[in-house]
Formats: structure tokens, sequence, C-alpha cells
């Protein structure tokens, strides 16, 4: 019952709220949220999970507030059609097995589509790079191909999640452009988004990504390179409710321009 108030409560003020936010269009920076891994689970030390019932429920909170969830392919070609103003970035990195059995069903059940990054050179693994935090299995080469098949998008998240700053320039167009061309030939389609491991661009880094044929790349934060190759996007976790959700929004809605 708490849960539900609290949705009725955010509706109601993001219904106040649209009445002067301008269209997500003519914004530099398009609403774009960030997801890791949607499981159950007893231990996250690095906040990368979200309890399927609680992704349900901000899934829910975007429909019930007008907004629909898509890939990235689909927000930037609306977006230059001058057709966003509804729309909301799903992405989901490091490319986690529960995208194919929590994510997608969600997707499918409230007609949205998101964009998955895949790590190329760890298919069928698993998250070794978190230490410290409980091992989570990686989609294998035929879960991407049927990610595709399904209209999702497939974006890439290198080949091995590195920092790609510390990266030679040889390793460095390994991570980006090998990765593009092993998930283009699996895929059977264009993969022209790019995710940068931690958040990590630079100058040269997001040159590489540009010069290589990308679309489009995501990183987390503002930073001086920010723009079509390094685009911001808002972190979401367990803890999002009605609430949260709307003040992240008001936040971009606020700060989209600065």
């Amino acid at each position: 019952m708490a849960g539900t108030a609290a949705e009725e409560s955010g509706d109601a003020m993001t219904q106040t709220v649209t009445q002067w936010v301008r269209s997500e269009t003519e914004r530099p920076f398009p609403y774009v949220l960030m997801y890791h891994s949607v499981a159950t689970y007893s231990r996250d030390p690095y906040l990368v999970t979200v309890d399927p019932q609680r992704f349900e429920r901000q899934l829910r909170w975007l429909r019930r507030n007008g907004l629909r969830g898509v890939s990235m392919r689909e927000l930037m070609q609306a977006r230059e059609e001058g057709d966003a103003s509804r729309l909301v970035g799903l992405t989901f990195d490091d490319g986690y097995a529960d995208f194919v059995h929590n994510v997608r069903p969600s997707l499918e059940k409230y007609g949205c589509t998101a964009t998955v990054f895949v790590i190329a050179g760890r298919l069928g693994g698993h998250n070794a790079w978190d230490a410290d935090g409980p091992r989570k299995r990686l989609v294998t080469a035929e879960e991407v191909r049927g990610i595709a098949e399904a209209g999702l998008e497939v974006g890439s998240h290198g080949m091995l999640h590195q920092q790609m700053s510390e990266l030679d320039d040889d390793e460095l167009l390994i991570e980006i452009a090998e990765s593009r061309e092993r998930l283009c030939d699996l895929t059977g389609q264009d993969v022209g988004g790019f995710c940068y491991p931690y958040g990590d661009v630079d100058l040269r880094v997001r040159n590489t990504v540009e010069a290589a044929g990308y679309d489009y790349a995501c990183a987390i934060w503002r930073s001086p390179v920010s723009g079509r190759h390094a685009l911001p996007r808002t972190y979401v976790g367990d803890q999002d409710g009605a609430l949260r959700l709307l003040a992240k929004r008001l936040r971009h809605a606020l700060t989209a321009n600065r």
C-alpha cells in the first residue's frame, strides 16, 4: 500500500511539473537511465542490482506518467526527428544474463525497449572485474543473438571491461573497434553504440570511439568531453521508488541545459 501511495503522489507531482518542462528533444543531453543487473540478491556491495519487482514498479511509473523506455538507437533517431518528448533511454551495462530472464519479459509487458551493452570478450563468462561482489553470469553469444533478433539493441562495452584511459593506442583500438566488429558479426546487425566501462572517458578515448564508426556513446557523468559520443546518464538503483524517480527526472530537466 505504501508503495502505491508513493506512486500516486509522484504521479500527481509529475503532472504538475510536465506543464513547464520543455520537450526532451530541445535538450542537448537526452534523459537516459543507467541500469546494470536486475535480479534477486542478498549482497550487492557495488549497488548494481535492482530487484525484479522493483524494476517492474519503475517501468510502471514511467508508463503511468506518459513516458516510455526505449533503446538508445530509438531515442537518438526520435530526437533527430523531433519526436522524443516522451521517451526515456533505458540502458543496461555489462550484459548480465539476467537481462534475458528478468529484464526482457518486463520490457515486453510494458511496451518498452532497451539497449544492453555487452562485453564482447567475456561472453558466457562472469563479472571478474567486481572483485568483492557476488559472481554474476554474463550473456552467451547465443543469448546476444536472441536479444538482437527480438528487436532490442546490442551495444559494445569493450572487449574485457577495462579502464579506457589507461590503455595504449593499440589496446584501445582492440577494446573499441574489435569489439564492435565482433558484435556486428555475431548479431548480423550494425552496432552503433558504445558504453565506457567505469564511465572512464577522456578526449583521446572519445575520439577513438567516434573514429571507429559508433553513432553515439554513453558515459556516466557530465564532463568536459560530454556530447553525442559521451552522453551522461542517470543511475537507477534498488532504492529508487516513485518519489526518487521523480526527483531524478526533475534534476535532469533543470540541469540538462547547463
